[in-house]
């Protein structure tokens, strides 16, 4: 048997100089990075695939869009500065070709808007309408800063009150005192000592005491008072009760004519001997003003108890008077009327003590001739005040 011939291998191929090549691959050339066709970068760093001589990985700065095309826009659209838009719309334009920026639209958006602003602001000024519309948004706005709720307002502050001075008024309006008005706010106090709701009448006997004092403590100069003009006051309702309101509001107010001028009359508007000279006789018009409506003989204990708050008044007066010097031509009007009320309290001490309602009778037109009717109206000219009494006004007119 022949013995078996081992299988010839194919002739080996001759040996290459340098790399082998890959199948399939070009060889590489003297700028091609090893191991694959990436083409390098500028500068040697290595290229984006595929395409030779691009950016690296980072890429070109992205594209930004012009500042001055973007306010050119916004100066536009803001009425009032159209010129300014239209001025850096044109600035903005050839920045944007020599940069490469965006924003060419925004920019002649902005110039369009401005010329069409201008020429709009140019027609108002010419025509008078801007300042029409200019003076029309004043007035609203001032109106409404004026408009207010009653309860928010301050001493001192006159309103008007288109409801008619209605107890739960929800708005008024401030206005000048100088101007006609149908109230000024004299203070406000809170409701105290109370569970729950006391009701309406209470409310009212409640509000009515406390507003009597604020208002004499607001106004000591009676006299300068119009008779048209009365103790008002805003209270609480039973609904904004249960939201916790508890203020009173109180003030002079008019319901049948509106009135001028401020009411004022306190420590910060009198001097200290105007003001010692209202303190001391006020009393004796305020309780004259508080006779009961039943006569003596309906009521005579009533009676008797106002005539002493009366003699009390009148003695109260006298103290005050005597014991503060009383300057230039104030002093011998002031010492006269002293002596008045002197006289005037020994009858009004004889109706205080009356046995019965016949001697209260006897008394009672004595006591009130020897009362000075005027209560030192000479006293007041010298020392500056009111010098006449109120008088009534027609319904309807204003002060």
């Amino acid at each position: 048997m022949e013995p078996t011939q081992p299988p010839q291998q194919p002739p080996s191929p001759a040996p290459s100089a340098g790399r082998p090549q890959q199948r399939g691959w070009p060889a590489p050339g003297p700028y091609t990075s090893p191991g694959g066709p990436y083409a390098a970068g500028p500068y040697g760093q290595p290229g984006v695939p595929g395409v030779p001589g691009a950016p690296g990985p980072y890429g070109r700065p992205p594209r930004t869009t012009n500042g001055l095309a973007i306010a050119s826009l916004v100066s536009g659209i803001v009425c009032c500065l159209p010129p300014l838009g239209m001025l850096l719309g044109v600035i903005a334009l050839p920045q944007i070709k020599k940069k490469g920026q965006a924003g060419k639209g925004l920019a002649v958006t902005g110039i369009i808007l401005s010329v069409v602003s201008t020429t709009l602001l140019a027609v108002g000024l010419v025509t008078g309408a801007i300042d029409s519309a200019v003076d029309g948004f004043g007035k609203a706005v001032d109106q409404a800063s004026r408009t207010k709720s009653p309860f928010s307002l301050r001493a001192g502050q006159c309103f008007g009150d288109d409801g008619k001075l209605e107890d739960y008024a929800t708005e008024i309006e401030i206005v000048d005192c100088a101007k006609p008005h149908d109230g000024e706010a004299t203070g406000t106090f809170k409701l105290t000592g109370y569970d729950k709701w006391p009701g309406d009448a209470e409310m009212e006997a409640v509000s009515e005491k406390r507003c009597e004092a604020i208002n004499s403590a607001y106004a000591l100069d009676t006299w300068a008072v119009p008779l048209n003009v009365s103790v008002f006051y805003y209270m609480p309702s039973g609904q904004s009760w249960r939201y916790g309101d508890r203020t009173v509001t109180c003030a002079f107010a008019s319901e049948t004519g509106r009135f001028s001028g401020s009411l004022r009359s306190d420590a910060s508007t009198l001097t200290a001997d105007q003001e010692q000279f209202l303190k001391s006789v006020n009393p004796i018009e305020t309780v004259g003003g508080r006779e009961p409506d039943e006569d003596p003989d309906e009521d005579f204990e009533a009676n008797k108890a106002w005539a002493g708050e009366m003699l009390a008044a009148i003695d109260g007066a006298r103290a005050g008077l005597g014991k503060h010097h009383w300057p230039g031509a104030s002093a011998a009007p002031v010492e006269a009327l002293d002596k008045e009320l002197e006289a005037a309290s020994e009858h009004w001490r004889k109706m205080a003590g009356a046995a019965d309602a016949d001697a209260y009778w006897e008394a009672y037109e004595t006591a009130w001739d020897a009362l000075p009717e005027d209560l030192g109206a000479e006293a007041r000219t010298g020392l500056g005040l009111t010098g006449t009494p109120p008088v009534a006004e027609a319904p309807g007119s204003a002060a």
